[in-house]
């Protein structure tokens, strides 16, 4: 079996082997009733944020919805789209942290106190047998009654059990291991944690990257800035089919199991009333709009109902516009619509109703009063009903508010946020231009009595008016309206400030021009975005919270519960890492710079780790850590390498030079007179008068001792 196959076994994914013809004359009201009464209270709950989504989604589209109401004095209807700036500003600032290392923001690494996994060994080959063995001569659980005495009825790891991946590596030397990093010039350390860890890093990272994770967490990063809160599913197993072909060169395709994530739109998305996060919701249901293809699709997914789905489709489409779909479709021509309406239920079920469906409980379960369950609605039939087969049993569903209401299961976006200015600056433009096309053209007074009677008074160029004979006076006037719509836009300016504040994202951040005091610096630009990046702190921190690290800590579950390779198990922890890219790359690469001259010190030296530091002055330049930096074994076969490159180079070099000279300066001396350092002087070798031999023997006379050769001695 390949290292990277994941086995998923019958028992893990569904618990349900009763087959179609039998559930078929099951009565299965109950259930889906149970999910209809569930998915209904969800929806009802919801109608106030669904309200807050479509004001905020007009918003961003520049569209007036039904509450503005214009009277017949106002002629224009402009819509100012800051809002759609703003938010697009604040998606690309996501955007941008999230994936500035051009990698997932996720990482996995060793606990501070690995269990059943060694943190560190070492092996020193040059370690005098009687010095090994010296650890075992303490206690490491103390004395007893202290406390930390060793368990009873428990049996101790040895250390080789504790190797991990490299338990078989290390296997030759086993017997010379001593646990911790080495403290001697010449020993060896290993660190089985680490390389556990990183194997599955590179796991987690190469599965998220094949189920395009990258263009979900986009997608989802939009919707939490607009309506705030995106959603993301994962991960969930799927029976993925691979491009391959025989010796004959027919296409012969290879089906694997892999998990995979999604976006879902929070459209689409009921959570738990109930609930304030994902923790606490006790189900989630997801709508799905499906066609004929992709319900027919469903069938070759594990443990669908085949039967059920043919009989779905037979009853025809269900599928209902909600309310707030005209609205997304900008009110489209109602049309037919060929799709059928398909809940995705993730909850919690009573057993009395799972073991009525035939869903066959293990007999560890069996004193459960309810379980996790999947169930699959279309047209009043089930079509899917599993237990989750995750362990432990999660809800497959992350949930992250752009800004958390501590009330509210979904959260408060860029768009709600400047409602109330973005009404101000649109009524705000909106008088101005209605001023601006008023003063703009001259107001006509007639008096008609002066005319005569039965004239055209349309104004063009030419135009021609008849008097009255005889009467006096004039008959047409005009008469100029004032132009106030410099006071509308300054009210305007006010009302975009407002927006400024009221969502934290400075026009200067999103490229207004015109910036003055000390904004017209380098410097100053540079406090200013600083300052500007504070307000999205806290939303990638809400990013790692209730999103990356949920969906790290799923993919890293599932890997434990259903990857056979144990070189990547062990105790090991997710963490999420967008915040660590909030800093702007060349004010970190300077600090990490900084920071490396103050630990060149040979007094600090010991105190620093230089390989993180490294790693980090990698990252901050946007390259790939693993393929331009060296860990401490590669490091010192390195040096070992470059000390055998560089000391023909350093025999070659011409001899005499002062000391702290370069050697290839022609100066000799760092600057002075050509030819003060390369001359040779009497005795020295090199000089033409020495006479062959002479030098040799007068070392020789000497004592046997010859004199320094240049900076090397």
């Amino acid at each position: 079996m390949a290292e990277d196959d994941i086995m998923i076994e019958d028992d893990a994914i569904a618990l349900d082997d009763t087959d179609d013809s039998e559930v078929e004359d099951r009565d299965v009201a109950s259930l889906i009733g149970f999910i209809q009464d569930r998915y209904n209270k969800a929806e009802d709950y919801r109608y106030n944020d669904e309200e807050r989504w479509l004001k905020a989604y007009r918003n961003y589209r520049g569209l007036y919805g039904p509450d503005v109401q214009f009277t017949e004095a106002e002629k224009s209807r402009v819509f100012i789209k800051i809002t759609k700036t703003k938010t697009l500003a604040a998606y690309g600032q996501i955007t941008d942290v999230l994936f500035a290392n051009s990698r997932f923001p996720l990482s996995i690494e060793p606990t501070e106190l690995p269990e059943g996994v060694v943190a560190d060994v070492n092996f020193d080959p040059n370690e005098p047998e009687q010095l090994r063995g010296l650890n075992d001569l303490e206690n490491p659980y103390g004395f007893a009654g202290d406390g930390m005495d060793f368990p009873a009825g428990a049996t101790e790891k040895t250390l080789v059990e504790k190797l991990g991946p490299l338990q078989e590596k290390l296997d030759p030397i086993q017997d010379k291991l001593k646990e911790g990093p080495g403290a001697t010039p010449t020993a060896v350390t290993f660190s089985p944690a680490m390389i556990a860890a990183k194997k599955m890093q590179k796991k987690i990272h190469d599965q998220l990257e094949e189920s395009g994770a990258t263009k979900y967490l986009r997608s989802t990063a939009f919707e939490m800035a607009l309506f705030g809160t995106g959603v993301m599913k994962g991960p969930f197993a799927v029976d993925k089919e691979y491009s391959n072909w025989n010796d004959e060169g027919d296409y012969d395709p290879i089906f694997k199991t892999v998990p995979q994530v999604s976006h879902v739109s929070v459209w689409n998305f009921y959570p738990d009333p109930d609930a304030n996060n994902m923790d606490e919701a006790q189900y989630v249901i997801e709508r799905h709009k499906m066609s004929r293809t992709q319900l027919r699709s469903l069938k070759k997914r594990p443990y669908f109902r085949s039967s059920v789905i043919d009989e779905v489709i037979m009853h025809g489409e269900n599928y209902i516009k909600k309310y707030w779909e005209d609205d997304l479709s900008d009110y489209a021509p109602e049309h037919g619509i060929d799709r059928f309406e398909v809940l995705e239920y993730w909850g919690m079920v009573d057993v009395d109703m799972l073991e009525e469906q035939g869903v066959e409980i293990p007999s560890e379960l069996k004193d459960f009063d309810e379980l996790q369950a999947n169930a699959w609605v279309c047209n009043n039939k089930l079509i899917r009903l599993v237990l989750n087969p995750f362990k432990p049993s999660k809800i497959p569903y992350c949930a992250a508010p752009y800004e958390l209401n501590p009330y509210s299961f979904f959260g408060v976006g860029i768009a709600e946020n400047m409602d109330d200015t973005q009404t101000l600056m649109n009524g705000f433009m909106r008088m101005a231009v209605d001023n601006a096309v008023l003063s703009g053209n001259l107001l006509i007074e007639v008096d008609e009595t002066n005319l005569v009677p039965g004239q055209d008074l349309s104004l063009y160029p030419g135009k021609v008016f008849r008097r009255q004979g005889g009467a006096p006076g004039q008959a047409i006037f005009g008469t100029k309206y004032p132009n106030v719509s410099s006071e509308n836009m300054m009210m305007f300016d006010k009302a975009r400030q407002l927006a400024d504040e009221s969502t934290g994202f400075p026009s200067f951040a999103h490229g207004q021009t015109g910036v003055s005091g000390v904004g017209r610096t380098a410097s100053g630009i540079s406090m200013l975005m600083g300052a500007a990046q504070g307000s999205i702190k806290s939303v990638i921190k809400n990013v790692d919270d209730y999103l990356l690290r949920p969906l790290g800590e799923g993919f890293f579950r599932f890997n434990m519960q259903f990857d056979f390779d144990s070189g990547i198990k062990g105790d090991l922890e997710v963490k999420a890492r967008g915040t660590e890219s909030l800093m702007a790359n060349e004010i970190r690469s300077q600090r990490l710079m900084q920071f490396l001259q103050i630990a060149s010190n040979p007094a600090l030296a010991p105190f620093a780790k230089f390989q993180y530091v490294i790693t980090e002055i990698a990252k901050s330049m946007d390259l790939d850590p693993d393929k331009v930096v060296n860990n401490m074994n590669e490091a010192a076969i390195q040096a070992e390498i470059m000390k055998d490159f560089q000391a023909p180079l350093q025999q070659g070099q011409p001899q005499g030079a002062p000391a702290g000279a370069d050697a290839m300066d022609p100066t000799g001396s760092g600057g002075g007179n050509i030819g003060v350092g390369m001359t040779p002087v009497p005795g020295e070798q090199g000089f033409s008068a020495n006479g062959g031999q002479g030098n040799v023997q007068q070392t020789e006379a000497a004592g046997g001792q010859q004199p320094p050769v240049g900076p090397l001695q």
